[in-house]
């Protein structure tokens, strides 16, 4: 597992509209990567719509803006085109990326344990290090909180 300002780990994964995103390959914006469970789902939908909201004040600081989650690319497409979504949404359905970044985790919901994406955001500065993470992110006020730490890169 990494640490604040540790490299953050790199990915090359098919996004929406027909793109391939190589995290690298951003620099020297810096990125707000939010994985998230599933799409077109309550809390995922509300988070996704709270990013886009705040697209233009994330532009403004010139910072990049990705959602992740492990559903394929046909569900994100829909999912951008259904919700008006304004960033990419990338594709990890092998889970590498998940798993490197720590939020492939054992779940419990009525009573069932599964595994699943942990609702995570990570801060990534120009020089590609992780600036500030959030785990087990609760969507109210997440938006607003991701771009005060933006705005203090």
């Amino acid at each position: 597992m990494f640490e604040l300002l540790d490299p953050a780990p790199d990915f090359t994964l098919p996004a929406t509209g027909d793109a391939t995103i190589t995290l690298s390959d951003m620099r020297p914006s810096p990125v707000v990567l939010f994985f998230y469970p599933r799409d077109n789902t309550p809390g995922c939908t509300k988070e996704a719509i709270g990013f886009t909201e705040a697209l233009a004040e994330f532009d403004a600081l010139g910072v990049k803006i990705i959602g992740i989650s492990k559903d394929d690319m046909a569900s994100h497409e829909k999912f951008v085109a259904k919700k008006e979504l304004g960033m990419p949404l990338v594709s990890d359905a092998e889970g590498d990326a998940c798993e490197r970044y720590g939020v492939w985790k054992e779940k419990k919901m009525y009573g069932k344990t599964f595994m699943g994406i942990e609702r995570s955001t990570f801060l990534i500065d120009a020089e590609g290090r992780v600036a500030a993470m959030w785990r087990k992110v609760k969507v109210d006020g997440h938006v607003a909180e991701v771009l005060e730490a933006a705005k203090a890169l």
